[in-house]
């Protein structure tokens, strides 16, 4: 084979990747939109804590595609529902979301992708959600609380007390952090990764390229 044909071979197979993953990120990305609308209220947390599994195809991607693609879906996920429904917090909320969402799945992807085995998946998986949990408590203390707060007129306290009426342990901020957001965060990243343990294999296949 000439190094001409090589070369127009090479890049036929590069396109077609490409355009292909391109596709999949599209389409895990309008999946995960869609999956934002059901959301789930919690006991142990304030109304406006409610759990979803936007995150679910966002860390397929990152099995799949690896942890660039997911992080890519992560962020066309939040444009499409930033442009769908608008924002009341100027897009920090959207940004913090997006920080807190590849927090769970980037560093399952980075630990998947080493090796790719049932095993790594659960260590990537389990890292994921420490990951997320830690982050995600940083950024609601410093980042999406006192936004919300500013964005609906009302101070800290007023969400504080919206915890302290689900759970009477909750009376700061400290407090609302470690029993209301974490818990959050370490159920949400337990049910995302044990539907995609669960789907995963079954449809991985979807994502493989097949040159014809």
């Amino acid at each position: 084979m000439s190094t001409e044909t090589k070369t127009t071979v090479q890049s036929q197979v590069k396109e077609r990747f490409g355009v292909r993953a391109l596709v999949n990120i599209g389409m895990l990305a309008a999946i995960a939109v869609i999956l934002m609308l059901f959301e789930i209220p919690l006991p142990f947390a304030p109304s406006f804590y409610e759990i979803d599994f936007s995150e679910v195809p966002v860390m397929v991607g990152c099995f799949a595609m690896g942890p660039f693609a997911g992080a890519l879906i992560e962020f066309v996920k939040i444009l499409l529902n930033f442009v769908f429904t608008g924002t009341d917090t100027a897009g920090v909320g959207e940004l913090a979301n997006f920080i807190i969402g590849c927090s769970l799945c980037v560093p399952a992807g980075l630990i998947y992708r080493r090796k790719r085995t049932r095993t790594t998946a659960l260590i990537g998986m389990a890292a994921g959600t420490v990951t997320m949990t830690v982050i995600g408590c940083a950024v609601n203390a410093f980042v999406l609380l006192p936004t919300y707060a500013t964005a609906f007129g009302m101070p800290i306290d007023a969400l504080v007390e919206m915890g302290t009426a689900v759970n009477p342990a909750i009376n700061s901020l400290t407090t609302f952090v470690f029993f209301a957001v974490a818990p959050f965060n370490i159920l949400k990243g337990v049910l995302v990764s044990a539907i995609v343990f669960l789907i995963y294999k079954k449809i991985s296949p979807i994502f493989r390229m097949r040159l014809s």
